[in-house]
């Protein structure tokens, strides 16, 4: 990836795909450190309105007339793009018939990262959590960080935190969720990685689950041979990297948990390291998965020169990303949680987590399939992942950037669930399902838009929980 010219030299950068989680934290970098920043995007989100409210220039239709004249001049302007624009967007046609500069948000985040100390979090489940715990620990501590994440954070309110200006940016330690969607992560040269899984996942992309293990190989084979991978213990990367390798997991590896143990509602535990034993971690988000994303967040932390108390301490401030394992109703009678997974590991992990919380109570779980393609090659690992629950309510599959796959609908995964009771439904009759029996444990559980059932569904359980 070379750029005829230094990024700096830009004076305003446009966004085709702004909306997107990380593709608008670059967004904000770029703001907040003086750039002219615009963009495009599909539909009006929460995001795109708060990219507004901060003061950048937002719009919803490819009509060219929509790019305004600060960025209509290639010498000045850079172009960065999301896979999911489609080839015949007009506003991208006008950029690459001009002589525009055009880089991947990947590639962006790439250049952007290589003036300073940077710990890259990859892995198809758990990156999120575990970035932006490492962020908020660092941060927590007083370190200098700046950091790109793929959720919104509840202890900032933001996918994105800007570093303190310094004169040696090797001084700041730069946290990034490293995604393998699209081999993203492979523009990254970490000091510090940690992975956290490599299960087949974006078959649309990569074919096979062979590819998929080959394009972490790829990124390991990039962390530079003096820095470290954090490696969850029995992932086969070992020999793929000149870097120093940790390993780590729930149960064991040279970090891992020992006495753990659920407390009002939440998971305590604490964390053998291979200096000793730091005690009484108290993780306000539950799991079993985000108490090993935890064991990894501490290692990488301890290794930056945090003490075992300062990452205990930030650990224990830790409130977790938004969907994922987000509560939104506690009350005696009902509890609502709402987590993103949309693999069928996620699911396992989140719901064997809710079920030890909430051991001898019903538990309702809504589920939207995302992806044809994900749906159809592993429908048997969502049906087994979602019959943990009593009660599954199963809606149409989320087509995100996919066209409809013939025989390939929900049927193919309700008819494999075997749960006691199970439904399938539109979204738009969930609210009524839900109304007709008040549950006990219910979780909204997927990647679509299946966020758009959250405040119906918090408003009325509140509602029926004031008036008993």
């Amino acid at each position: 990836m070379v750029l005829s010219k230094p990024i700096r030299s830009y004076q305003s950068i446009y966004f085709l795909g702004i909306g997107g989680i990380g593709m608008s934290a670059i967004a904000r970098w770029f703001h907040v450190n003086g750039y002219e920043v615009a963009g495009y995007d599909k539909t009006p989100t929460k995001l795109t309105a708060a990219l507004q409210d901060e003061g950048i220039d937002v719009h919803f239709t490819d009509e060219v007339s929509q790019i305004a004249e600060t960025y209509q001049n290639p010498e000045e302007t850079l172009v960065v793009l999301t896979p999911a624009i489609p080839k015949d967007h007009a506003q991208w046609a006008f950029f690459q018939n001009n002589g525009f500069t055009i880089l991947k948000r990947s590639q962006v985040l790439g250049l952007l990262t290589e003036e300073m100390f940077l710990i890259a979090v990859a892995g198809t489940h758990g990156k999120t959590t575990t970035s932006s715990m490492v962020a908020h620990i660092l941060k927590h501590s007083g370190r200098n960080v700046a950091a790109f994440l793929g959720g919104i954070t509840q202890n900032y309110q933001t996918n994105f935190l800007l570093n303190e200006p310094s004169e040696n940016l090797q001084e700041v330690l730069c946290v990034v969720e490293a995604d393998e969607f699209d081999r993203s992560f492979l523009t990254l040269h970490p000091d510090l990685a940690i992975v956290t899984s490599t299960d087949a996942d974006h078959l649309d992309i990569y074919g096979s689950g062979d590819e998929v293990l080959k394009s972490f190989g790829d990124f390991v084979s990039q962390i530079k041979p003096d820095g470290t991978l954090f490696l969850r213990n029995g992932l086969p990367l070992s020999n793929q990297t000149r870097a120093q390798i940790r390993t780590y997991s729930f149960e064991d590896g040279e970090y891992h948990v020992t006495d753990c143990r659920i407390a009002d509602n939440r998971f305590r535990f604490s964390i053998v390291y291979p200096g000793g034993i730091c005690e009484d971690i108290a993780l306000l988000v539950p799991g079993f998965h985000n108490a090993e994303n935890a064991v990894a967040a501490f290692a990488v932390c301890l290794k930056t020169g945090l003490s075992p108390e300062e990452i205990r301490a930030g650990i224990n401030s830790y409130r977790g990303v938004k969907r994922r394992f987000q509560y939104h109703v506690q009350q005696p009678d009902v509890t609502y949680i709402d987590d993103y997974a949309h693999h069928p590991t996620e699911v396992e992990a989140f719901l064997k987590s809710v079920k030890a919380l909430y051991p001898g109570r019903k538990i309702t779980a809504i589920f939207q399939p995302h992806l044809f393609t994900r749906t159809r090659d592993f429908q048997d690992g969502f049906a087994e992942s979602l019959s943990l629950a009593d009660r599954v309510i199963l809606l149409d599959i989320y087509p995100a950037r996919e066209l409809p796959i013939p025989g390939v609908t929900a049927d193919i995964v309700f008819d494999k669930i075997t749960s006691s009771e199970k439904i399938q439904c539109h979204k738009d009759e969930v609210l009524a399902l839900i109304q007709q029996e008040l549950p006990e444990v219910l979780v909204t559980i997927g990647a679509g838009d299946i966020d758009m059932l959250i405040d119906p569904i918090r408003g009325y359980l509140e509602s029926r929980v004031s008036t008993k």
